[in-house]
């Protein structure tokens, strides 16, 4: 397959589902019951997941389940298989600065750049200048990290294994970058990756009554995205920045929520992991756990009460471009 999300996530699911359309075809009954999830809305964190599983008729059925799983092209480049344990939450939110919000500039419309008038894109500038430290990458909100859970021994010797495994080179080559953060080397760029919370800009626009590109906007916004590590949450997370803004002056930008779930993590030891690593190892592959994945899905709804399901990701297969406007598999 070859398109926009074709990786992630239409190619592993169209497999899925025509495997199923396969056995009904063929007349042959499945050894085993399933329940089928489906939800649009990921790439948007998930705004009304939940709503879908607390309905009665699905919760229901979901009870019955000894664990959840979404189908995945789960291999590298070299063919090693990851089996990730968990997933990071997110928030994914957006951020106005206005003139008539700020009381400063403007309030209605876009002015030519003059020497008497505050420019609100400015404004959010500076705002978000103040999310990281002077690294530009460390979070800088006060008690980010305050509810977040270090890694445990075991999930460290995970990653240290899988770096000693794999070529630092092949990833580095996939994702087009010569350094890691720091400047730190593989091993340590990875325990990163995995134990810590981030701070991203998504995008960025300025609103103006006529679109032009000269001149002060009378409004200007920002999408950022929050990537959360355990025991973190999505609400306590939002409280955080909203304090800070207002903290540091910059109480006047409106914060809008427009998605966010918390992290996931699942015991290694439970019958859907253990299924998948002997299936895996049927199939002649050796796979490694993994303790998280660093990009995030809304498991959270099967792992956390009430359901308390064990969830992940499975499949063989593997494809490049995952989030580009096209990739393959």
């Amino acid at each position: 397959m070859h398109g926009r999300g074709a990786v992630n996530q239409k190619g592993p699911e169209n497999s899925f589902l025509s495997a199923l359309m396969a056995f009904k075809a063929a007349g042959k009954k499945l050894p085993v019951n399933l329940v089928l999830v489906c939800e649009g809305e990921e790439e948007i964190a998930s705004p009304h997941f939940q709503e879908v599983i607390k309905n009665p008729e699905v919760m229901a059925e979901l009870k019955k389940c000894v664990g959840v799983f979404m189908p995945e092209a789960g291999q590298d480049r070299d063919g090693g298989v990851q089996v990730s344990l968990g997933a990071k939450g997110v928030v994914e939110l957006e951020l106005i600065s206005s003139g008539e919000k700020w009381a400063r500039p403007c309030a209605r419309r876009a002015l030519q750049p003059r020497a008497q008038v505050d420019s609100p894109t400015w404004h959010l500038v500076q705002a978000l200048n103040t999310l990281v430290e002077k690294d530009g990458h460390t979070p800088a909100v006060e008690g980010f990290y305050e509810k977040m859970k270090p890694l445990t021994a075991a999930q460290e010797q995970m990653i240290r294994d899988h770096a000693a495994k794999t070529a630092e080179s092949t990833v580095k080559k996939a994702l087009g970058v010569q350094h890691w953060v720091h400047d730190k080397n593989w091993a340590d760029s990875l325990i990163l990756l995995e134990s810590r919370p981030t701070i991203n800009i998504e995008d960025w626009w300025r609103a103006t009554p006529d679109r032009r590109q000269d001149r002060v906007a009378a409004q200007g916004g920002g999408e950022d995205r929050y990537a959360l590590v355990p025991d973190m949450t999505a609400t306590d997370t939002l409280a955080k920045l909203k304090a800070h803004l207002a903290k540091q002056g910059f109480g006047d930008i409106e914060v809008n929520m427009s998605g966010g779930y918390n992290p996931n993590q699942t015991d290694g030891g439970s019958k859907l992991i253990q299924t998948q690593l002997a299936t895996y190892r049927k199939l002649g592959v050796d796979p490694q756990l993994w303790p998280r994945s660093a990009g995030s899905w809304p498991g959270f709804v099967f792992t956390d009460a009430p359901l308390s399901l064990p969830a992940g990701h499975f499949g063989l297969g593997h494809g490049t471009g995952a989030h580009a406007p096209t990739n393959t598999i």
